[in-house]
């Protein structure tokens, strides 16, 4: 069963029943953020991506992203706050934006147990294998409420435009926008190895992709992530050190 979400044109998704109660939450009382493309140039007239929903296939199967609907992954970094989680799944969920069917993906943050973060993103895959980003519901937790759906966004609403996670055929040196929504999510990504090895508290991985995020919202924020074949993300870097690391993959 499918259940539409709707706050007056904000962002809109179509989610399985199990997941409505805490996107509507979110959802209904996010408005518009501050700093959202109403105050921001919303035009980049020079990034405009052709989504034609031919052009797309059902399963999401790029060896460095594949998503099978009912794998689980679980990845752990410690803080000074403690010890966090993320827990990765990929649900059997379908919503269409753009006229595009998107895989529901959840993404929970804990901190000592505790949820931090609840996400849900939206992926397609083209015809060729490029892996397509077209949004997240965000949830931000304290004390256990929601207090922040702030990079919440659906490409077609308020100017909001997908963009590509991986590349069918990555290359070092290759630069490409991952989403972008005015002031709000800009974020891109440049190929900078292959063919690396690396461990991992899960298992051992070879011919390894390494990617460096960055935004230009935020200048300081840089981001190496490490992807293995057949897997997906494993690791990420930031100053250096390792976070969210792999610990277990499960499947239904």
């Amino acid at each position: 069963m499918h259940v539409l979400v709707w706050n007056g044109g904000w962002t809109k998704s179509l989610l399985t029943a199990g997941l409505v109660v805490m996107a509507a939450t979110a959802l209904m009382i996010s408005g518009c953020p501050m700093n959202s493309p109403e105050k921001c140039d919303c035009g980049l007239q020079a990034y405009n991506p052709d989504i034609d929903p031919e052009d797309f296939v059902d399963a999401i199967d790029n060896p460095y992203f594949p998503l099978v609907p009912g794998t689980t992954y679980l990845y752990e970094s410690e803080t000074e706050e403690g010890t966090e989680q993320v827990e990765v799944t990929v649900t059997d969920a379908k919503v269409e934006i753009l006229g595009v069917e998107c895989t529901v993906v959840r993404d929970t943050v804990t901190l000592e147990g505790e949820v931090v973060e609840d996400t849900y993103d939206w992926y397609a895959q083209d015809v060729d294998g490029n892996v397509w980003y077209f949004g997240e519901a965000s949830m931000e937790f304290e004390d256990g409420m929601v207090r922040s759906t702030f990079g919440s966004w659906e490409a077609g609403v308020h100017c909001a435009k997908p963009g590509i996670v991986m590349k069918a055929d990555p290359r070092v040196g290759q630069t490409y926008r991952q989403e972008y929504y005015a002031c709000v999510a800009e974020d891109k990504a440049t190929v900078i190895a292959l063919g690396e090895s690396y461990t991992v508290p899960y298992e051992s991985y070879e011919d390894c992709l390494r990617t460096e995020e960055f935004t230009p919202l935020d200048p300081d924020a840089v981001e190496q992530k490490v992807y293995a074949p057949g897997v997906g993300f494993i690791f990420a870097l930031a100053d250096g050190e390792r976070t969210e690391e792999l610990v277990s993959i499960t499947t239904k």
